[in-house]
């Protein structure tokens, strides 16, 4: 999944990504590469950190891969994980705020401004 900007986004590439996410442990494997920046952890850090071991974490990082949000490269003997898509991650919360209240009467009118309605 490469998004340039959130208009490039269609809701079956968003449905896609945001199923990838749709997993509490996944999001949670997801915020700890997050976290840990842009040279990433091993697959044994990656564990340690998040709490998620073994098969469940291999599982959990092959979707998170297919959905293009992190990469797995080997490196000596281990494997390096990263979370690489920070910008298609900006650009899916984009997605879904763009159009925040264009159908409110009573907001202002600026789209994409928080207009709380609380």
């Amino acid at each position: 999944m490469k998004i340039d900007s959130p208009e490039d986004i269609s809701l079956a590439v968003a449905a896609s990504t945001f199923a990838a996410l749709g997993s509490e442990q996944r999001l949670h494997v997801l915020r700890t590469l997050v976290r840990s920046g842009p040279k990433g952890l091993t697959i044994g850090e990656l564990g340690q950190r998040s709490g998620v071991t073994g098969s469940t974490l291999t599982h959990h990082m092959k979707i998170l891969a297919q959905a293009g949000l992190v990469t797995q490269a080997r490196q000596g003997r281990s494997i390096l994980c990263a979370a690489v898509a920070y910008g298609e991650l900006e650009h899916l919360s984009q997605f879904l705020l763009r159009e925040c209240c264009a159908d409110c009467p009573d907001c202002a009118d600026t789209p994409g401004e928080d207009h709380s309605h609380g």
